[in-house]
């Protein structure tokens, strides 16, 4: 059950088209005066080294962020991507990028003094991680870790005393059941407070449980009468010979492709990732099979 260590991922291709997303809602979410609270489902450790053990076994970051950042000087990036770099950049020294700041911190980052932050992490060595990088923040009441099924514990924090709500629902899917949890929860969140927002990271891979949980999302929002956003990010083939191998039939390992579904989207995210999007397919492909997508509804 607890075999999943984000410390392996972190800085991937879904990390920047996740981290992306979720900067860009967040600029908007925070410009009303109201309070907002931020529920984080499954939060990790909060903080990584990509020059530890766990990063260096993968690599993944190699074909994120790192990438990413060395495209900088040679292509003017979209404002959101332009964003998330800045954002990333906050949490390292100058010219250093040993440090990649999960969603916890990158949410605390952006958030102000009178806003709150829920985050839920099960997982026993990654609770305590988090935990204790969190204390080193200061923040007070602002942030409050729970050892705790994020699935189930959130129905407890909605509605917010303010009724702004941002949920973030980014399991590791390593479980069969997280797809059906995902879409149970956000059915559950939608009764107990429809104007929330709701974001749900998800892998694409050869699996049905994985292609049909947008589709299950889409009908949840388009049942409740609410507007919904789905972007995805393909960087290579899914199982398919790569690019240059196809004689001896070898195959990339590693996650494809992954997407952002959210329900009740803020208004400019479209028009963010419109141009952020056909950047990161470009950036970050690793074969000639990476692609984007961007549908909106409701």
């Amino acid at each position: 059950m607890f075999s999943y260590r984000h410390a392996f991922h972190a800085g991937n291709h879904a990390d920047v088209l996740k981290h992306t997303t979720l900067i860009a809602m967040l600029r908007h979410l925070t410009q009303k005066e109201a309070a907002l609270m931020v529920l984080d489902t499954h939060a990790g450790a909060g903080l990584y080294r990509l020059d530890s053990e766990f990063a260096a076994t993968s690599g993944e970051a190699a074909e994120g962020i790192l990438r990413l950042l060395q495209s900088t000087d040679v292509t003017p990036l979209a404002p959101a991507l332009e964003d998330y770099i800045e954002v990333i950049a906050n949490f390292n020294s100058k010219g250093s990028h040993r440090v990649y700041p999960g969603s916890p911190f990158i949410i605390q980052h952006l958030l102000r003094d009178h806003d709150k932050l829920k985050l839920f992490e099960l997982h026993p060595t990654d609770a305590k991680t988090l935990t204790a990088n969190i204390a080193q923040l200061e923040a007070g009441r602002q942030v409050t870790v729970l050892r705790e099924d994020g699935f189930e514990s959130i129905r407890k924090f909605l509605p917010p005393p303010s009724r702004r709500a941002l949920v973030l629902c980014d399991p590791s899917y390593e479980i069969k059941s997280d797809y059906a949890r995902t879409a149970d929860m956000v059915a559950e969140a939608l009764k107990r407070f429809p104007t929330g927002c709701y974001a749900v990271w998800y892998p694409i891979i050869p699996r049905p449980e994985a292609h049909e949980l947008p589709r299950r999302l889409k009908t949840l929002a388009t049942k409740a009468g609410k507007p919904w956003l789905h972007a995805t990010l393909t960087v290579k083939s899914s199982g398919k010979p790569t690019l240059g191998a196809e004689a001896t039939g070898k195959t990339r390992p590693g996650l494809p492709a992954s997407g952002m579904f959210i329900i009740n989207p803020p208004h400019p995210l479209k028009a963010a990732l419109q141009a952020a999007l056909p950047q990161m397919a470009s950036l970050l492909a690793q074969d000639r099979h990476a692609a984007w997508s961007l549908d909106t509804g409701g």
